[in-house]
């Protein structure tokens, strides 16, 4: 119980599992995309290779929480004040040195999975898979951290919504098309709600330090809204598949809306607080059921 306690929950802790559903969900949304591609010819997809780009997704996603855990430390900004989910470094269960080692074995791991997916994908595939591993560093790491100048939104819209979505449709489909690119970005602004809520809730301490976020650099009406946009440009978006007849995704999906309102809800009418890490956990769910419901609706309709 003692080596548990002490050796495996830091490293689930640092993992961030709420954070996990930014890799599970994409993945799932691509695969069903392209079934709806593929389904006039015939074609299957490669239950495998999704499942591969789940695990890579999934570890470099570890990765940059590891990484952004390790240097957000050692930079000031995870400090005794941080009122969010505990950070390992900061609170000594582990080394910074050993939260970057696992960060890049995470990374490491990442791209055996990711290999068979660059043998079916080509170079392309490949180009997606270099960039966000080495954008996963720089994202609390290298001279200019992406999350430290405010481009940590756009990171996440292009990598875990645009770059995973239609990356999986490409694997299956060898093509891209709009469907693929609107899918992807509504699952990248339900990804950015997440580092949305997280920067408005650190926006304080984080300004302290030189973290720019967009909450630190531009405040708390700034925050707000960016996150209703974020919100209300995801099911907005929805009007799309019900002009391409897919109805029933469209439909299912908005089965969320009610947890996303209330998130919208908390996040207008409390001041940033420990609260905050409940509206992060309720976000994750809403991408998660959003992306799970639009996925069934795409494979039913």
């Amino acid at each position: 119980m003692d080596f548990f306690m002490n050796k495996i929950i830091p490293w689930f802790l640092a993992s961030r599992p709420k954070t996990l559903t930014a890799a599970f969900t994409p993945i799932f949304v691509g695969t069903a995309v392209a079934m709806v591609a593929l389904k006039p010819s015939g074609e299957k997809v490669n239950w495998n290779l999704s499942l591969l780009a789940l695990l890579a997704s999934i570890f470099i996603q570890i990765g940059t929480n590891f990484v952004n855990d390790a240097l957000d430390f050692k930079k000031g900004a995870d400090n005794d004040k941080r009122i969010g989910p505990k950070r390992v470094a900061q609170s000594g269960l582990l080394t910074p040195k050993q939260v970057i080692f696992g960060g890049f074995l995470s990374f490491f791991i990442a791209i055996l999975f990711g290999l068979p997916l660059v043998f079916q994908g080509g170079i392309f595939i490949l180009a997606i898979g270099i960039i966000s591993l080495i954008c996963g560093y720089l994202y609390t790491g290298g001279p200019y951290p992406l999350a430290y100048v405010g481009l940590g939104e756009l990171f996440v819209i292009l990598f875990f919504g645009l770059a995973a979505v239609g990356g999986v449709f490409y694997i299956h489909t060898g093509y891209f098309t709009l469907p693929a690119f609107v899918a992807g970005l509504q699952i990248g602004l339900l990804a950015t709600v997440l580092i949305s809520i997280n920067n408005f809730r650190d926006f304080k301490g984080d300004k302290t330090v030189g973290k720019m976020t967009l909450a630190a650099r531009f405040g708390k009406k700034f925050a707000r809204f960016e996150i209703v946009s974020l919100f209300s440009m995801t099911y907005l978006l929805n009007i799309f598949w019900i002009y391409e007849g897919h109805r029933a995704a469209a439909l299912l999906s908005f089965l969320s809306l009610p947890i996303a309102i209330l998130v919208i809800n908390g996040i207008l009418f409390q001041e940033p607080s420990k609260i905050f890490n409940k509206y992060l956990g309720m976000s994750a769910l809403v991408q998660i059921i959003f992306g799970i419901l639009m996925g069934i609706g795409f494979i039913i309709g």
